[in-house]
């Protein structure tokens, strides 16, 4: 069983920009949400993923990704998922031995910026950028799958 380890959060600032590895576009969508699960179909350039999540909120959840063939996840994002679809840019920074994640949201989700850092351990301690802002791993708002049925820009912010 693959277990994720990840905390969520929102950014302080935009300093973070300066220290970006490389990004990456991503377009997903979502086939089904259960109080069970959430499954997710994920494509970025010329590779497209299926995703099951386990619908824990917290720190730890269990994860299956499995790659697909390019032209049925195009398919599936077209006529099965749910809209609105999910884009966003993933910028990579590298920070005191960990790769963080920030996810910079497009379409009816422009303007939300999260970052994410993906652990190997439960507890494993790690060192906050300056860039980083207030945690909200438990916060069901920022998961990808509830930005298809509550899109950011219908926020109360």
């Amino acid at each position: 069983m693959a277990l994720e380890v990840e905390h969520k959060f929102l950014l302080a600032n935009d300093s973070w920009r300066n220290e970006v590895d490389h990004a990456v576009h991503y377009k997903q969508g979502y086939l089904s949400g259960s109080p069970l699960s959430s499954v997710r179909v994920r494509i970025s350039d010329r590779h497209a993923w299926l995703n099951i999540k386990s619908a824990t909120i917290g720190t730890s959840r269990q994860e299956f990704e499995y790659e697909i063939p390019l032209a049925d996840a195009n398919t599936i994002l077209d006529d099965l998922c749910h809209k609105p679809l999910v884009e966003k840019m993933r910028h990579f920074v590298h920070h005191h031995g960990h790769v963080w994640e920030i996810d910079e949201f497009m379409g009816d989700n422009a303007g939300l910026i999260v970052a994410e850092v993906e652990l190997s351990q439960i507890g494993e301690s790690f060192a906050k950028p300056a860039w980083l802002g207030a945690e909200v791993t438990d916060d069901l708002r920022y998961y990808n799958n509830n930005l298809t049925k509550n899109p950011y820009k219908n926020w109360n912010k």
